[in-house]
């Protein structure tokens, strides 16, 4: 099904970023937000334009490549407590993006909260996979529908605004119940993205590339993904340098 201007805005859960005809595979970028706020995100929502060097990024390294690009739209600017407003955003745009793309093979990419909601939604039919970045994983999130999903966090060892310690447990805990799991560290990155970022959207690129069978997967992530579920190791890997791909060609 191509995705055309009239299709675009029969849409509400997101808002389409990179289009396609016939697309051959979707990312979904949910960005970042608030422990609480019952207020709609505005025009110029940090935490949206945040996500646009990534959006950049992925179609650098797509090139011709038939990949639809797009961005969740949420109701609140918060996750709201048991409400889970933007958990349940993404899943709304989840469904609606696979009915745009014909059921294309799906990766949701989610920074901060956006990164706990992307887990979330991470059930859904047609999700290849997800790329967590510096995500907000409080104690007690579900975790057995991600069996046999393949999951990429990538965090910062010293981010002050959500754990690295909380997003390492949950990784373990979701192995464990039977995801496919691989774990970065940057040493020197932030919350933010902004210091390393070269890094960040280079990892990331590759990181969906690879989840989507665009590109081969990372030694280093391809050997995580392969560890039994009581394993430990794949889950705080370095992230040496910014010698990544960047590119599926």
């Amino acid at each position: 099904m191509g995705c055309t201007v009239a299709a675009e805005r029969a849409y509400r859960g997101f808002v389409v970023r990179r289009p396609a005809d016939r697309p051959e595979a979707a990312v979904l970028v949910l960005h970042g937000g608030a422990e609480h706020g019952m207020r709609p995100p505005t025009l110029l929502n940090a935490p949206s334009w945040r996500m646009r060097p990534f959006t950049r990024a992925l179609d650098r390294a797509a090139g011709t490549r038939a990949l639809l690009v797009a961005e969740v739209r949420y109701r609140h600017r918060g996750w709201n407590g048991e409400r889970a407003d933007a958990a349940k955003d993404a899943e709304a745009a989840v469904a609606e993006l696979a009915e745009l793309t014909g059921g294309a093979p799906t990766v949701l990419l989610g920074h901060s909260m956006g990164g706990r909601a992307a887990l979330r939604a991470a059930g859904a039919g047609g999700v290849a996979g997800v790329v967590a970045l510096a995500p907000w994983c409080p104690p007690g999130e579900p975790v057995a529908h991600l069996a046999g999903r393949r999951l990429v966090f990538v965090h910062a060892a010293a981010d002050r605004i959500t754990s690295p310690r909380e997003s390492l447990a949950l990784a373990g805990r979701a192995r464990a119940a039977g995801a496919q799991v691989c774990r970065y560290e940057l040493a020197r990155g932030d919350h933010a993205m902004v210091r390393e970022a070269s890094v960040w959207h280079s990892l990331t690129a590759d990181s969906v590339g690879a989840l989507l069978g665009f590109a081969p997967l990372p030694a280093e992530t391809a050997a995580a993904f392969g560890l039994p579920a009581t394993a430990t190791e794949g889950l705080s890997l370095p992230v040496r340098g910014t010698a990544l791909r960047a590119s599926w060609t």
